[in-house]
């Protein structure tokens, strides 16, 4: 049958038309409303298809589905029907015209990549720092009042004869007198060139080594760049004396070097392992090879939006790695719901065209729930003050949507050109019947399979299972409870890098860090010149100091030695003064050193400056902002997934997981990154945890875990709502219908995130174990267990809100659309398994 002039524009819900023709629902399966054929005779019609190749004013291909209606079916008010307009029309889209919208992509693709490519040499690896905090203020104030700032860099001067002998001093004089005439570095200080006692620091135990420092000027970008051609044109060995380049100039060029090859291990790992997950996952190597053309086409564009973000704020290179990991891993993810569920409807014998409106009404929904989670948590990054906090924000906001772009319109254009051939070159037949097995897993229920065999066992175990996995939880998570936050230095880097081999011989042959010298900084006004010499004997007589240049000379212990300084200066009402020491600048005795420096009474307002003060102000500039990320991360997810869900109980009981998945995973990081076990990862304890890690990983964390509990549990609510079963029932099938995919989106994720694990920057290895650990707990343990099990011990008060919030969520609220329709037909679809034996997405 034919329902004439039914809606001249289709993507338009709730249109009055012809009379006695309305629409009330646009849903995956197409149009649906009330074919009025007179008084009394309204029956509720729900269309399988919009005919648009012969005339967009007609529905075909309708169907009946209740008896005589008592009027129109309402117009779908709620955030899901509005989203449902969305979907329609990004399936009609695919279904129209699939060659262009891919010719599109290609040709966006190829643009981007032009464009994006060369990101890689730009981008540089600082931002660590707070420009609002006392060390900024102390650079900024150095910068300009006295013309001295820049990036540290240090040259090495090894010789068999002592410092002192002909060959080592020609060499100091070789290496200052090059930087000299460079012009692009400030207060060079060489052990051959200053007095006592600032010259101890620059010397080795053995008196075989001294040492060379320099200021390099320029930005996070450009000084590392200078460093490199400085070191080019001064390290080797020449007449026996071995001179090696290391400070944090080359410590950050090294960073962008090495950033820049675990791109590309990443992508050499991950591509190969994710396509071989996919393919025991689908079956055919066409299938899944679409997910990763989905990744491709999201990092490409991505690549370049971050190159063009450059041109207008500062962006860390670690934001590149970042996006391309978030890229595969979401790209795969997302596409892996779009094809599994595509592939589903199929097999069940839907159209294609009906197929894959009901993937973008069901999949689609849910993968853009997901990924407005994910945005909206990683987005709280933009709250620190450091730009690579923000860079990481950037990333993830960046690859997260473009994931989402590939996933509902390229791979639908995608899966309509294939048609059929989606399912070609099957791979995994041939290894199933090596092994003596028929080539295609069996069809089966959800109740046939082991997920909901797995989920009945929780439930009926449900106190053994809460009990013991949250006791396993809490105990791998508690070296989480001895975290030292601090910041990284070249140690991130591995042994052969220049920079940490010139770390480690400073730290293994030299009493005192060099770099460990305190900047004090007074700005405005400092009175009599009396005033400063008192204020500068005074810190001269603070324990480990070893002495004070002032603009009138140096101090040890209280007395001037010489008129002779270096490293102060004096300029109008404004002075500035270095401060060597014996300790470490990043040890606790350093952090105590510095506060009895600050407690000296100074002639006038004084800033601070130095390793100790930058550590000090870097991580309270995370930490002091840490409660409100998290508690806007929370309120984020509590908000989703009250809207998704309609209860308050279980956005509760979602936080309370994630956490416990957090401990487990930051326990992991304190217990091999700072404790230093598993050595083999090549990891080199430094006795602290990157402050950005924790929560760097706890925003992107979260918006993954998201993922998998919206996709559970709007499986769950389904069977709920439709009242079938005790809660042993509604749990196992919720889960029955969701574990396999579940489980082989959390699989595929992990091994992008562990190809991270491959990287040669300590504190990237740290972010993909985090990862890795969060998703594997996540979808192996709290959603296959820890979920059913809590869900049987709730019962029905799992659902459970307030009379005016239940209201309220009833017209406003985010369902999964499987659930929605069946309440507005009354009709029941029960997906089965797809011919992989994953359940529907």
């Amino acid at each position: 049958m034919v329902v004439h002039r039914a809606l001249a524009d289709p993507g338009r819900r709730g249109d009055g038309i012809d009379r006695g023709v309305g629409i009330a629902r646009i849903d995956e399966q197409g149009a649906g409303g009330i074919h009025d054929r007179g008084p009394g005779e309204g029956r509720v019609f729900l269309a399988s298809s919009l005919d648009h190749h012969s005339d967009p004013n007609y529905i075909t291909d309708y169907r009946y589905v209740d008896e005589p209606s008592v009027g129109r079916l309402p117009v779908d008010a709620s955030a899901t029907g509005r989203l449902t307009v969305l979907f329609t029309g990004l399936a009609r889209l695919a279904l129209r015209a699939p060659r262009r919208v891919l010719g599109v992509a290609t040709l966006l693709l190829l643009v981007a990549g032009v464009f994006g490519l060369p990101i890689a040499e730009q981008l540089p690896a600082g931002g660590y720092d707070d420009p609002r905090s006392e060390w900024s203020r102390s650079e900024q104030a150095l910068a300009r009042d006295f013309g001295v700032g820049g990036i540290s860099v240090v040259f090495t001067v090894a010789a068999p004869g002592g410092v002192d002998s002909p060959p080592a001093q020609a060499a100091g004089r070789r290496i200052a007198d090059t930087l000299q005439r460079s012009g692009v570095v400030d207060e060079i200080i060489s052990y051959w060139s200053v007095p006592q006692p600032f010259s101890a620091p620059l010397v080795s135990a053995d008196r075989h080594t001294g040492l060379v420092t320099a200021l390099v000027a320029g930005s996070d970008g450009q000084a590392p760049v200078r460093a490199r051609a400085l070191a080019a044109e001064l390290a080797g060995t020449v007449d026996g004396v071995r001179v090696q380049a290391g400070g944090q100039a080359v410590a950050m060029d090294d960073i962008n070097r090495q950033s820049r090859q675990d791109l590309i291990r990443i992508e050499a790992l991950a591509i190969p392992f994710t396509f071989l997950v996919l393919v025991w996952i689908f079956g055919s190597a066409v299938a899944a090879l679409l997910p990763l053309l989905i990744s491709a086409f999201s990092i490409g564009i991505s690549m370049a939006l971050l190159r063009a973000l450059n041109q207008f704020t500062d962006v860390s290179i670690f934001a590149l790695n970042i996006t391309v990991a978030l890229g595969m891993a979401l790209a795969v993810d997302y596409s892996l719901f779009i094809v599994s569920r595509y592939r589903e409807e199929v097999a069940q014998g839907a159209p294609r065209e009906q197929a894959l409106r009901r993937t973008m009404a069901t999949a689609g929904r849910t993968v853009t729930y997901s990924a407005l989670t994910l945005i909206l948590t990683v987005s709280m990054m933009l709250i620190f003050p450091m730009y690579f906090m923000k860079s990481i924000a950037y990333a993830g906001l960046i690859g997260v949507s473009m994931s989402l772009l590939g996933a509902l319109v390229v791979a639908p254009a995608l899966l309509m050109l294939l048609g059929d051939r989606v399912d070609s070159a099957d791979l995994r037949g041939p290894v199933r019947r090596l092994f003596g097995r028929a080539p295609h897993p069996p069809r089966r229920t959800p109740e046939q399979t082991r997920w909901y065999r797995i989920a009945g066992f929780a439930v009926d175990h449900a106190v053994p299972v809460a009990v013991l996995i949250t006791a396993l939880f809490v105990l791998l998570g508690l070296p989480a409870l001895g975290i030292k936050l601090g910041y990284p230095d070249d140690r991130v880097l591995p042994d052969a890098a220049a920079a940490r081999q010139v770390g480690d011989v400073m730290r293994a042959e030299f009493r005192q860090n060099v770099a460990g010298t305190v900047r004090v900084v007074l700005p405005d006004g400092i009175g009599t010149g009396d005033a400063l010499d008192r204020y500068a004997a005074a810190l001269s007589r603070v324990p480990d100091v070893t002495g004070v240049s002032a603009p009138d000379g140096i101090y040890v212990g209280g007395n001037r030695l010489g008129t002779v300084s270096f490293g102060s200066g004096q300029r109008g009402d404004a002075a500035y003064l270095s401060v060597a020491t014996s300790r470490d600048p990043y040890s606790v005795a350093g952090k105590d050193q510095l506060a009895a420096l600050k407690s000296v009474p100074a002639p006038a307002p004084v800033l601070f400056g130095g390793l100790a003060q930058r550590d000090q102000d870097n991580v309270a500039g995370i930490v002091g902002r840490v409660p409100l990320v998290l508690a806007l991360v929370a309120l984020v997810t509590f908000v989703l997934m009250f809207l998704f869900t309609g209860s308050l109980v279980l956005p509760i009981k979602a936080l309370i997981m994630n956490l416990l998945a957090l401990g487990v995973c930051f326990g992991a990081m304190v217990w091999i990154f700072q404790d230093g076990h598993l050595g083999a990862l090549g990891t080199l304890s430094t006795g602290a945890t990157f402050a950005a890690m924790p929560p760097l990983i706890a925003c992107t964390a979260f918006g993954l875990s998201m993922d998998y509990e919206l996709f559970v549990l709007s499986r769950m609510r389904e069977e709920w709502l439709r009242g079938k079963g005790d809660t042993r029932r509604w749990v196992a099938m919720g889960l029955g219908r969701t574990g396999a995919i579940v489980t082989a989106a959390a699989t595929v994720m992990a091994v992008v995130f562990c190809a991270i694990i491959a990287s040669q920057v300590s504190f990237m290895r740290a972010f993909g174990l985090g990862l890795t650990l969060t998703v594997l707990m996540d979808a192996f343990l709290i959603r296959i267990l820890l979920i059913p099990a809590f869900m049987r011990l709730l019962g029905r008060a799992n659902w459970w809100a307030p009379g005016p919030l239940a209201h309220w969520h009833t017209r406003i609220g985010l369902r999964e659309g499987e659930a929605a329709d069946d309440q507005a037909v009354g009709e029941s679809r029960l997906p089965a398994t797809d011919s992989s034996g994953m359940a529907s997405s």
